[in-house]
């Protein structure tokens, strides 16, 4: 029974997951079919709307990454059953978008506004493909395990989890980070750059770039010579020439 409820848990807080990561996009985008989004929020003094909304991304950025860590996770599964430890990750990092959503402050002032079409066509194209290099390279990775329901399915079998192995499954050979290329193609890409989307577009790249230095040293734990000499061949985030 208990083993059930993991699986359950787990497919709850996968369709959270589901649903937020739908609605960053529409709200990144400023598309009409949210009541929300970057560009269509709440409005306060313009020393207000930038403090609260630095504050919303660093909450984000410390959440996701601290709870990511070998030496949290050591210390978290100690009073968290190791099979919804990652299930309740993405679930946290889920509410504190969802909060990010709820209390972002507009600043509606435009920096670039691309009117010609074939332009705003390419940009639009490029905010789509972002989000599309966004869940493929999940699938590349192991979308399950990397969103929890694996664990809670293995639990559930009494199974256990393969030993980590070094891939390079398609955009792996190219850059060692698509995931997070992907989301800066999705988070800059735009035919109008509002003065809020700009800030959310810098703290979120700001983030990413941290992040993936103390997800590095992580791997390299975990695969050492073999990812230092991965490392060394691809490039971070743009293919090394």
């Amino acid at each position: 029974m208990v083993r059930a409820f993991y699986l359950v848990y787990a497919g709850l807080c996968y369709a959270i997951f589901f649903a937020t990561f739908l609605y960053l996009i529409a709200f990144v985008g400023n598309l009409p079919v949210v009541p929300v989004t970057i560009d269509a929020a709440r409005t306060g003094p313009m020393a207000t709307a930038v403090a609260v909304d630095i504050a919303l991304i660093a909450l984000f950025g410390i959440q996701h990454s601290v709870m990511a860590r070998r030496g949290f996770k050591a210390r978290w599964t100690r009073v968290m059953p190791a099979p919804i430890e990652r299930s309740t990750y993405v679930l946290l990092a889920s509410l504190v978008l969802i909060l990010l959503f709820s209390f972002w402050h507009a600043l509606p002032a435009t920096v670039w506004a691309v009117e010609n079409g074939i332009g705003a066509g390419i940009l639009w194209a490029l905010f789509a493909s972002g989000w599309a290099i966004v869940l493929l390279s999940t699938f590349l990775l192991n979308h399950f395990e990397l969103f929890g329901l694996q664990q809670a399915w293995f639990a559930l079998r009494e199974r256990a989890a393969a030993v980590p192995q070094l891939h390079q499954p398609l955009f792996y050979k190219i850059v060692r980070h698509p995931l997070y290329a992907g989301f800066f193609i999705a988070f800059w890409a735009t035919p109008r750059m509002s003065v809020g989307h700009l800030l959310f577009a810098v703290g979120m790249s700001a983030y990413m770039l941290i992040a993936i230095r103390f997800e590095e040293r992580d791997l390299i734990a975990t695969f050492g010579g073999d990812y230092v000499a991965y490392r060394e061949k691809v490039g971070m985030l743009v293919p090394r020439l």
